[in-house]
């Protein structure tokens, strides 16, 4: 709830002059040193919970600083300090990322992470979700930034609280180990039967392949390069479209919800069982339908008053329901490809693509526009989308 609200608010918070009265650039330099600092951390993080075993105290180190960094944000009228804070953040509130993926991966069975991420993605989509919707409703009774912060702040230390109370440790952990020891099983299984066929003189179509993970680590750092570029100035081309329909201010945290709408659908689609071969082949298939949507904003664009605002409304909630299903087709594959003790990295991956697309993304819009901006991210999706289909 206090990620949803704080999404939206805070680039509004940052160009708005009577508040901090920064502007785009501000906006992408603050995304870019906080993704950019949260690369180290997430690799630290992953390491540190593999190699002790333990996942609670991180992530209950994450909430913590987290509450008490948004409070101190209330004492912050200087841009740069804002910047610093929010860097610090950043690196301390992915202290809960790996062990959270890990836990889910130890806490069940190999056929049931797909449900399971699905549920847990979904539980805290609600919790965006909810966080937009109150975000809505303060905006709409004008409570001031100070309260947001507070709000923020006092959400993050409710989960503290929660994960004190509820987050246990698993007794064992080896669920991701016997998963790469089926799957190298599984191949050399493959190698003998297509050994054993071609001494026989019997011709197999079927091709010995392993997965080309390289590729799918190149797809994850695009994918996100694109949605950071998009995304980023996203609640800034909104707040204008919203403007010029002469609608509330309140209706830019109103069509974010919707957006997070989106994503609770995916979640729940996403969260069938579906076999391994479909989560690579949906994840493709994914990545190119987001594409399209990126390049349909354009028409959002060149459109005014409220058909602007319900073209761009409609494609947001389309691309949240993609990326719920992306994130747990992503997620799942990640946690049979990446090794005990690199837990972090697919935070990693994920961070080093959006710590420059967030720079790159506010950058295009403040000299060259919103247009170039959609044309940008639908290449760069296109791109992932080549670059998955060679993993497979």
């Amino acid at each position: 709830m206090g990620s949803g609200l704080l999404s939206i608010f805070l680039p509004l918070y940052v160009i708005d002059r009577s508040a901090i009265g920064g502007s785009l650039i501000d906006i992408g330099i603050m995304a870019s040193l906080a993704l950019l600092l949260a690369i180290p951390g997430s690799f630290l993080w992953g390491y540190l919970c593999d190699k002790t075993r333990r996942y609670k105290p991180y992530i209950l180190l994450s909430f913590l600083t987290s509450a008490i960094l948004l409070y101190l944000f209330t004492y912050t009228p200087n841009i740069a300090l804002l910047i610093a804070l929010y860097g610090i953040m950043s690196l301390f509130h992915v202290a809960h990322e790996a062990p959270k993926n890990v836990l889910i991966a130890e806490l069940y069975s190999r056929p049931d992470w797909e449900k399971h991420f699905a549920f847990y993605e979904g539980f805290t989509e609600v919790g965006l979700l909810i966080g937009l919707l109150s975000g809505f409703i303060m905006s709409t009774y004008k409570l001031g930034p100070t309260s947001t912060l507070f709000v923020c702040s006092g959400l993050n230390f409710v989960a503290f609280i929660l994960s004190l109370v509820f987050v246990k440790d698993p007794a064992l952990v080896f669920e991701r180990s016997l998963v790469n020891i089926e799957k190298t099983v599984d191949f050399a299984s493959r190698g003998v039967f297509l050994a054993s066929r071609l001494m026989d003189g019997v011709s197999a179509t079927e091709k010995l392949k392993r997965e080309n993970v390289n590729a799918f680590f190149g797809g994850l750092i695009l994918f996100s390069l694109a949605s950071s570029i998009l995304f980023t100035p996203m609640p800034i081309f909104i707040s204008e479209r919203v403007a010029a329909a002469s609608l509330p201010a309140g209706a830019v945290f109103a069509i974010f919800v919707l957006n997070s709408s989106g994503g609770v659908g995916g979640y729940a689609l996403a969260g069938r069982r579906v076999e391994q071969s479909t989560d690579k082949a949906s994840l493709s298939r994914i990545v190119l339908f987001r594409s399209l949507f990126a390049l349909l904003f354009i028409a959002a664009l060149q459109m005014s008053g409220l058909v602007s605002v319900g073209l761009a409304t409609t494609f947001l909630i389309s691309m949240g329901f993609l990326y719920a299903m992306y994130l747990i087709y992503a997620l799942t594959l990640s946690m049979e490809l990446m090794p005990s003790g690199k837990s972090g990295l697919f935070n990693v991956l994920i961070g080093a693509g959006a710590a420059c697309g967030s720079f790159v993304g506010p950058s295009i819009a403040k000299y060259f526009g919103f247009f170039t901006v959609f044309i940008t991210a639908g290449v760069i999706f296109v791109l992932a989308y080549a670059v998955f289909r060679v993993f497979m």
